[in-house]
Formats: C-alpha cells, structure tokens, sequence
C-alpha cells in the first residue's frame, strides 16, 4: 500500500533540522555552501570508498528526471518483502543509491548491495529505470526513512517512509471451548491485519501436524484469510491444545475439552430411582404421622 503527499523535499543547513523535512519539489541541493558541507561531511565514509562506482562526469542535474513522486509512504506486512519505488530517467547504473537514513547505512548502489545485511536489493520492478529497494522478511525494526540518492553533484533524492504492520491469527470463541464426545469439533482461524494471503496455514494439536490426519477424519478447508479445521466426531483424546499457523503471522491457540456423553438409558435409571425414593420417603412420613395419632 503507498501513501503519497504533495511533493519533494529541500534540506535546510544543520543536519537535525533536515530530519524534519519539509515538502517541495523536486530534491536537490541549491542553497548554500554551507549546507553542501554538512551534506558532503555526512556521505564521506561512502565517498572515500574507491570500489564503489563513481558517477559519470557528463551526467548533470538538468539531465536527471525523476519519475517517482518524493515523500510518498508505503504499508507492508511483516515477514513479506517490502518494495520501495524509485523511478529515475537520465541515469547510468553506478548513479542511483539507497541510503536508510535512520543510521546513514548505505544500502545498495546500483543493483549491488553494499549492506551486511542480504536482506536488502535494488532490482528494476516497473522498468529499466525503476531502481526498486527490496527488503526480504521486513522486520519491525526496518521501519523509517529511506533516501533514493542520484550522485550528481550537488546529489538529488527523494524519499520514502516505510511502515510496518504485523499480522496475527485469532481463532474464533475464545481460548476454551468445550464439546461433548461424538459430536463436531469446528475450529475456524481468521487473520486480521493481514495485507496478503499466507503462503499456507498449519494446524496442530499440541505439538502434532494435523492437516493431513484423514486417520482420524481430520478435514481442512483454506480461504484467502481464513482457516477452517473440523473433526466429525470428537473422541476424549482429542482434548488438548489447538494452535493456528500461517505462514505470515503470529499463531493463535485454544484449548479444547472433550467431555463424555451421558447415556439416555443411565439418566432413565437414575430418573427412576429418584421416583422410587422420593415416594418411599413419603409413605414412611404418612405411616409415622398415622402412629403418632393413634399413641397420644
């Protein structure tokens, strides 16, 4: 999911007031030596690096485009691989580069990652001038500021801010539920916040697999956010703990107690002899107050 807002942003002279960026468009460097300083002293361990690739002489601000609007907000789930756009036309490979601006960490230039963290990839999604970040299994802490730098001199960037949302499991009826022996035991798992379909959902009773337990008349049915788990006839040692899988979110569980079935002839039988002794009672009470009368 992407968010945009009105336009790009200019830095101001101090690298803390530039964190608080302010809209205009498009990004690039114009007002003071002063501010090309600081900006200069912030990327020197990344420029003093001669292996990384330098920037074409002939390439100037005037020739670079870029397509992609600036301060825009884009909405992933946790575990998935996040994608953050950048379009630029007028470019060479070497010019175009991630930085995460939470710590200055140079991610990718190109489509080489300089990043000790795999997880982070430049691949052309849209077309050939899409310079897209790709960060596999986001993380919580991967959330923030993401600067797309073209290396002109002064440099030019726009910007994207990466969000974060965590999907869970929640199985329906709480985190008890109880059921009678020989009758259906229907378990169904939803997945709230979730953004994509999970790639597959497990179902386990305590610490066993119980998709494919046609054994025991296990049936499994799959939505696109929802799970369905349905045991026909439910025996006692089928008590226990219940947890919910997906492939993409937190798990859920619930416990399930199976508990036996009176027998109509043994609730006939005790019926009965409760008749049989409340009578019983009740003659012996007559038959005493009878005696009572005739002795006084």
């Amino acid at each position: 999911m992407i968010q945009k807002c009105a336009a790009g942003f200019t830095p101001r002279k101090t690298p803390e007031l530039f964190n608080k960026l302010e809209c205009k468009n498009p990004f690039r460097f114009t007002e003071t030596a002063e501010t090309d300083d600081w900006w200069l002293n912030a990327i020197q361990p990344y420029t003093e690096d001669s292996s990384l690739p330098q920037a074409t002489a002939s390439a100037v601000p005037e020739q670079i485009v870029f397509l992609s609007e600036n301060c825009t907000k884009v909405t992933a789930q946790t575990g998935s691989t996040s994608v953050l756009h950048c379009e630029v036309g007028g470019v060479t490979e070497s010019m175009v580069s991630w930085i995460r601006r939470t710590d200055y960490q140079l991610l990718t230039v190109g489509l080489a990652t300089y990043s000790s963290d795999d997880r982070f990839f430049t691949a052309h999604v849209h077309n050939d001038q899409d310079w897209a970040l790709h960060i596999k299994f986001a993380q919580m802490t991967d959330e923030g500021l993401y600067e797309c730098q073209v290396s002109t001199h002064p440099p030019m960037s726009i910007f994207v801010t990466l969000k974060l949302v965590e999907s869970k499991a929640e199985i329906v009826g709480g985190s008890v539920k109880m059921v009678q022996t020989g009758s259906s035991l229907r378990l169904i798992c939803l997945l709230r916040y979730s953004m994509e379909p999970p790639a597959y959902i497990f179902w386990y009773h305590d610490s066993r697999m119980i998709n494919y337990d046609t054994a025991r008349g296990v049936e499994v049915a799959h939505e696109r956010f929802s799970s369905e788990l349905v045991l026909p006839r439910a025996r006692g040692d089928d008590s226990g703990n219940y947890t919910c899988v997906p492939s993409n979110a937190q798990p859920a569980s619930i416990t399930v107690h199976v508990i036996k079935r009176e027998k109509p002839a043994a609730m006939q039988h005790e019926r009965a002899s409760s008749s049989c002794t409340y009578r019983w009672s009740s003659a012996v009470m007559i038959l005493g107050s009878v005696l009572l009368a005739l002795t006084s």
